[in-house]
């Protein structure tokens, strides 16, 4: 241990998917477009692009641009429903080939200044940078010239003394910001928030935190957390007053041989299995898909896939599924969440889905056989339930 203060960074880049597509195609530049769908649209005559209205299928929005998001667009969404809020979106089909890609380029150009890294996903990680030379905001310009370098693209940083203040602060100015915050500065940078801004507080939690009237971020850490515990149960209600007031020791997770690698989403509202099942089956596919873009890009196969459910009332459940080889293609993975299901009560409300993969073994290290990437994925893991 140093003993100096901790500084923790976190590296958000901007609009990931979507900037890959708009390095590629310039002129979308300031437009509203939509990545999404695993087959291009076609144009409507006289019209170089598709457009959200002219698609028809299930499929989800990958990501969105900042001003399709000026919409309400955003990702995890139906396309069908996103184009009822942005019709004249530019839609272009996802390269997760592409996107992976870049992802190792800007990790291993940051890699030069600091290599204390936590990869968090696709497109965000942490940095220690506690023992680095120089000051925070110098630091931060290395980070965001090293991503440039390496990518053409721009991403926020956020620099604090701990990972949940960082997560915060990366957010403060997107795109393409610098926010350095130290403890003195949680009262008027951070406590006007809304509570929703902690990563951690869902739709669920944050509209029983208004109906008790707690706003802000500030209401909430001036709260007692004898009162939050008796209203949200011991572990979450201590740990709602804990990160309001920008309490977290967590270390960065360094380890290079992850024991799984997991996606997983909470719903805007509660879904039901059967009356939701198409809007279920969409996202489900969509974590499949980013959960096989995970595997690609750290070089794993998977054994054991689980899925994630937890219910209306809080309640979680999992379920595994063992394969006989290891997998990592998107057709494969949604066979294994499709055979979990089938093993789970599907009878309540849903808040969070999720998909993992664990008991995982370097590509290298297992032979795969021929055409096991060109399988192609088909939305439906809920058509097992009748409507």
């Amino acid at each position: 241990m140093s003993g100096r203060p901790r500084r923790i960074a976190h590296l958000d880049m901007d609009a990931f998917f979507a900037s890959v597509e708009l390095r590629e195609h310039p002129e979308l530049k300031g437009l509203p477009v939509v990545v999404g769908g695993r087959r291009p649209v076609a144009a409507e005559d006289g019209k170089d692009y598709p457009r959200l209205k002219d698609y028809v299928g299930r499929g989800v929005a990958t990501t969105a641009t900042y001003e399709a998001r000026a919409f309400g667009v955003h990702s995890g969404m139906g396309l069908m429903k996103a184009a009822t809020l942005a019709p004249e979106a530019i839609l272009l089909p996802a390269h997760f080939e592409a996107y992976a890609q870049a992802s190792r380029a800007f990790k291993a150009a940051v890699a030069v200044v600091t290599p204390l890294i936590e990869d968090r996903g696709i497109d965000e990680i942490y940095l220690d940078l506690t023992n680095v030379p120089g000051e925070s905001m110098e630091l931060a310009r290395r980070l965001k010239e090293a991503v440039r370098q390496a990518t053409g693209l721009t991403c926020s940083i956020g620099i604090t003394p701990n990972k949940l203040l960082s997560k915060l602060a990366s957010e403060l100015q997107k795109p393409d910001g610098i926010t350095i915050l130290g403890f003195d500065d949680i009262p008027t940078r951070i406590w006007p928030l809304p509570c929703s801004a902690i990563n951690g507080i869902g739709p669920k939690a944050t509209a029983k935190l208004e109906s008790l009237q707690l706003w802000t971020i500030g209401d909430l850490a001036k709260t007692d957390p004898a009162w939050l515990i008796e209203h949200f149960g011991r572990s979450y209600g201590a740990w709602l007053h804990e990160a309001a007031n920008a309490r977290d020791d967590r270390p960065l997770a360094l380890s290079r041989n992850p024991k799984s690698i997991s996606r997983e989403t909470t719903f805007e509202r509660d879904l039901h299995p059967r009356l939701d099942r198409e809007q279920l089956s969409r996202i489900l596919v969509d974590l499949c898909e980013r959960l096989a873009g995970d595997l690609e890009r750290k070089g794993y196969l998977a054994y054991t896939i689980g899925i994630k459910l937890r219910y209306e009332d809080f309640s979680t459940v999992t379920r595994d599924q063992t394969q006989p080889s290891p997998i990592a293609d998107v057709a494969s993975l949604q066979g294994a969440a499709r055979a979990s299901l089938k093993r789970v009560a599907l009878d309540h409300r849903l808040r969070l889905l999720g998909i993992r993969a664990g008991s995982l073994v370097k590509i290298g290290e297992y032979r795969l056989g021929p055409g096991i990437a060109s399988r192609v994925a088909e939305p439906g893991l809920f058509d097992h339930l009748d409507p």
